[in-house]
């Protein structure tokens, strides 16, 4: 007999939320294109290829952006930082990250998706939901054929390789991509979800961290399994309201949709230096830089922001936060930066031993951009933005900036 609960039996509660989960099943597609950073560098560069290759310059204060395939079998890893990168593999091959070159093959890919359906949850650059329910009957009712043909036509199109997972919900496609990577295909059936979810281990499953994984081992619960059939209310006193979501997600059900309306809450950049800046002089030039990067996303995505957040980090790791509330909403660099170096010569001023080891510069609280009138940018203020905008995309980011800007330009910073 199932373990007792408030809506009756064990058994009974996942039978009830399985029968309503399985009637109304969606055909969802995870892709996530294969260690994209390092594959668009050997594409690039051919003589790289099937090198130990990390993205991300060596330094005291750099990470590994991206590795390969073949950095990643001496155990190198995503966030880590570089020198320890290099310890593990001296004989590794380190590169700077290139982002506009990466969001260039970035909008090629997710061409590919609206080719199959408008319902496309982007997660990062290279990896995205999406639900192609209501393109089935187009592909012969298989989503099969839909995740070959977006295997297929990224390939075609870029050179790189994508792992696609196929589900009834976005749990099960996550994992299913996970699973069968690099370059994977595979799709989890509905009387699969048990035969696949209960062997892994409970860190596998969405929301279960390091620290709920470790709440979970002290109860003897190692894998999806053991979780799927833990005593609730044990659980619940052990780890509190999460332990039913957890236990959702152990009988593969997952209810989230693909949220394709999903807006972008904050655009920002930042860098991080090899060394600290210790000038206001090199900072306000250094705030310049990221601002116009800022501005030139902001108006390429037709946002306009109302606040303006700055980020500054302190040696060894003292990290402060100050923001500032515009009178309208802007996408113009010049009010986001004049508002930024306000910001900036406050703290500065108000610190005894002031330097930087981060600084950052974002904008948030979007509102939609007006046709014209009141909230309208300026003539002269627009169209100068906007001449910048096309003369860097027509001949290189920083081909066109403020003179200030020219004063920040020494090697050195890892930027985001």
């Amino acid at each position: 007999m199932g373990h007792q609960t408030s809506l009756g039996t064990q058994t009974d509660f996942v039978k009830r939320g399985t029968l309503a989960h399985m009637s109304k099943l969606r055909a969802i597609i995870h892709v996530d294109m294969d260690a994209f950073y390092a594959a668009i560098e050997e594409l690039d560069h051919p003589p790289w290829r099937g090198l130990p290759l990390v993205v991300g310059e060596l330094g005291p204060r750099s990470v590994v952006s991206t590795a390969s395939y073949a950095a990643r079998r001496y155990g190198i890893r995503s966030a880590m930082p570089t020198l320890a990168a290099q310890r593990l593999c001296p004989q590794a091959l380190f590169v700077p990250v290139r982002m506009s070159r990466y969001r260039e093959v970035s909008a090629e890919v997710f061409g590919v998706f609206a080719e199959v359906s408008p319902e496309i949850e982007g997660l990062s650059l290279d990896e995205a939901f999406l639900d192609v329910t209501r393109s089935l009957r187009l592909f012969g009712g298989e989503v099969e054929r839909i995740g070959r043909y977006l295997k297929q036509e990224i390939h075609q199109r870029t050179g790189l390789n994508a792992s696609v997972g196929m589900a009834h919900n976005k749990l099960l496609a996550k994992l299913a991509s996970e699973l069968s990577k690099p370059d994977g295909f595979l799709r989890i059936q509905p009387d699969q979800v048990h035969a696949v979810l209960d062997p892994l281990p409970v860190g596998r499953l969405w929301t279960v961290g390091k620290v709920a994984e470790a709440s979970l081992h002290r109860l003897g619960i190692h894998t999806v399994g053991e979780l799927r059939f833990a005593e609730p209310r044990r659980l619940l006193q052990a780890c509190g309201n999460q332990a039913a979501l957890w236990q959702r997600l152990a009988n593969g059900l997952d209810e989230r949709p693909v949220d394709s309306a999903a807006e972008e809450k904050s655009v920002s950049a930042e860098s991080t230096f090899v060394t600290d800046l210790t000038t206001l002089d090199q900072s306000l030039s250094w705030l310049a830089q990221l601002a116009e990067r800022v501005g030139e996303r902001l108006r390429a995505h037709g946002l306009q922001g109302r606040t303006v957040t700055v980020k500054l980090r302190k040696p060894p790791f003292e990290t402060h936060t100050r923001q500032l509330s515009l009178p309208q909403p802007s996408d113009s660099t010049d009010v986001l930066l004049d508002a930024g170096r306000e910001l900036l010569r406050r703290w500065w001023a108000a610190e005894k031993s002031p330097s930087l080891r981060l600084l950052g510069i974002g904008m948030s609280q979007f509102a939609p951009v007006p046709q014209s009138g009141l909230f309208a940018a300026p003539a002269e203020q627009g169209g100068r933005d906007q001449l910048a905008d096309r003369i860097n995309r027509k001949f290189g980011r920083g081909s066109l900036v403020r003179g200030v800007v020219l004063k920040s330009r020494k090697p050195g910073p890892e930027e985001s």
